[in-house]
């Protein structure tokens, strides 16, 4: 019977707690903030790839070729810090239209180029001495963290904004937000089409191969504002 009167007398005030409680008047919106930049660097990402029946020739002839580019590389006055062998294989293959094995080898490096303008001589130059794939291009930005910065600023104003358009009709104010949440911000790069995979004996400086585009920072936040 005891427990029975202390629980009915839990209960009461629970409930007598739950009227005084007062529901905090709020809105709750998302805001977006999207930034475009110009790209001022690209990674660009190669190789020397030589195929035939002997694995030490076709190490030799590789390496030879390679001594050729990093040679390049360095004379064109890219940094040291700026470029680097990212694989090196040797590798057993099976050609199977020939039915005979085959001795591959393959060595990729990356450039990461900080003056765009320097671009197409770059790429001329490094076909020039021996590279024969090229696997990837992408252009971004020194800035990229301050622009994420900013996109986010960009988001809360339109987050804020979208609140008090929607009070702007009701006899109440946006007043201090108290709950954000967000997603990362994300980044767009563009993905540069060659006008040409030939690269022909047209002078470099007068011919352009590829298209930089723009790199696109999005962020997105959700704010509960209360209303006054």
């Amino acid at each position: 019977m005891k427990k029975i009167i202390l629980n009915l007398a839990l209960l009461f005030v629970m409930v007598i707690q739950a009227q005084d409680a007062k529901l905090v008047p709020q809105i709750n919106v998302s805001g977006e903030g999207k930034i475009k930049v110009t790209p001022d660097k690209a990674i660009i990402n190669f190789g020397i790839e030589n195929i035939g029946k002997d694995a030490t020739t076709v190490k030799k002839i590789n390496d030879e070729t390679v001594d050729k580019v990093l040679t390049f590389i360095k004379k064109f006055g890219i940094p040291v810090s700026d470029f680097q062998t990212t694989q090196v294989s040797l590798n057993r293959t099976y050609d199977y239209d020939k039915k005979k094995y085959n001795f591959q080898a393959v060595q990729s490096i990356t450039i990461t180029l900080k003056e765009l303008s320097k671009y197409d001589a770059l790429l001329m130059g490094l076909v020039d001495n021996g590279i024969n794939t090229i696997t990837n291009v992408t252009f971004e930005s020194s800035k990229i963290e301050d622009l994420k910065s900013d996109a986010r600023k960009l988001a809360m104003k339109e987050a804020k904004r979208k609140a008090e358009d929607y009070v702007s009709v009701l006899a109440q104010k946006v007043g201090k937000a108290i709950l954000i949440s967000d997603t990362d911000a994300q980044t767009y790069y563009p993905q540069p089409m060659y006008k040409t995979m030939a690269f022909a004996s047209e002078d470099a400086s007068t011919k352009q191969t590829v298209a930089v585009g723009e790199i696109e920072i999005s962020a997105t936040v959700t704010v509960s504002f209360v209303l006054e």
